[in-house]
């Protein structure tokens, strides 16, 4: 089982998208995002995700050659066409954009349509606290879940992120999907050749089932029952009927290289920390250690800067069958 430092890691990403029809600044882009989402330990979101992003450029589901659009509707307004690229390019342009506008205007939003799958939303949004900005973002992604009492898959899992700063430590950064765990965890199963744990997800038929393969057909189970379908709802209107984006029933799969592509939308939300005159940073400070001060509670995030730290030292472990599937792409 090799070993690749973060920087190996990513050259391998980047060698094996532009040989995938890919330019090589996106290939950089994606790279980026995907090592440090396997870095934290979101094996779902990392170096898994690769092979089929390959295979996708290959065919031209997703477009490695494009470069993103951004537009300024009104002031504190961001508009972004991915033009059916890979997510991480728009999304560091959103991300290099947003501070400036957030200062300037108080609060700012970008909106991205014609987008792809976007890892781990938690990490662009922590680079986004890291400058100042309190910020939330909502992503939809393709049909993967049932609205509550129905059977066929309108909804995707619809991940939610929110970061702030926080006075002299790392920020808080919640990244979470609204099914009862997110989907790439599924793919990562059936890559490892294991079971899902009862209770993740239904087969086409609405029954529970323990096999990837199934699950990946079917639908996921909502987190919170009712509660997570109705969010999830939220999300699909704020990140795709807001952005101009295909709704995850209208969406193809992330996950195969069949259909046109994707054109699913993301939607972030940044305010100026500084903005209200409260001393807002200080105060998410009061709130964090009022939590920490309780034994056994933490922070959420706190076992991934963990995991972080010990990648950083000792490099990422890769499974001879991912390795395999990447060299083979």
């Amino acid at each position: 089982m090799p070993t690749l430092s973060l920087a190996q890691a990513e050259r391998l990403v980047v060698d094996t998208l532009t040989r995938c029809r890919t330019d090589a600044g996106n290939a950089a882009s994606v790279a980026r995002a995907l090592v440090a989402a396997e870095a934290d330990g979101l094996k779902g979101h990392g170096l898994s995700r690769l092979p089929m992003y390959a295979a996708q450029a290959k065919v031209g589901k997703v477009d490695g050659f494009v470069v993103p659009k951004l537009t300024r509707p009104r002031p504190g307004l961001l508009a972004i066409d991915a033009a059916h690229g890979f997510a991480f390019p728009a999304i560091d342009a959103a991300e290099a954009a947003l501070p400036d506008v957030a200062r300037s205007q108080g609060v700012a939003a970008a909106a991205i349509h014609r987008s792809h799958h976007c890892g781990a939303a938690g990490l662009p949004l922590e680079r986004l606290a890291q400058a100042g900005l309190v910020s939330i973002m909502f992503v939809n992604t393709p049909g993967g879940m049932a609205p509550w009492g129905g059977s066929k898959p309108v909804f995707g899992t619809n991940p939610i992120a929110f970061a702030c700063p926080l006075p002299g430590r790392a920020p808080l950064v919640i990244d979470l999907s609204l099914s009862k765990v997110a989907r790439g965890n599924v793919m990562a199963a059936k890559q490892r050749g294991e079971k899902i744990p009862e209770g993740w997800a239904l087969d086409e038929h609405g029954k529970p089932t323990t096999d990837p393969d199934a699950a990946l057909r079917g639908t996921m189970v909502p987190a919170g029952d009712a509660k997570g379908t109705a969010l999830a709802l939220m999300v699909e209107l704020l990140a795709a009927g807001l952005t101009g984006a295909n709704y995850a029933a209208e969406a193809s799969s992330f996950l195969d290289v069949e259909g046109p592509p994707p054109g699913t939308g993301q939607l972030i939300v940044a305010f100026d920390a500084a903005s209200f005159g409260h001393d807002a940073v200080r105060r998410f400070g009061v709130l964090a250690e009022s939590i920490e001060s309780q034994p056994g509670a933490r922070l959420p995030g706190t076992r991934r800067l963990k995991v972080r730290e010990k990648a950083k030292a000792e490099g990422l472990m890769i499974s001879d069958a991912l390795m395999k599937e990447i060299e083979g792409a």
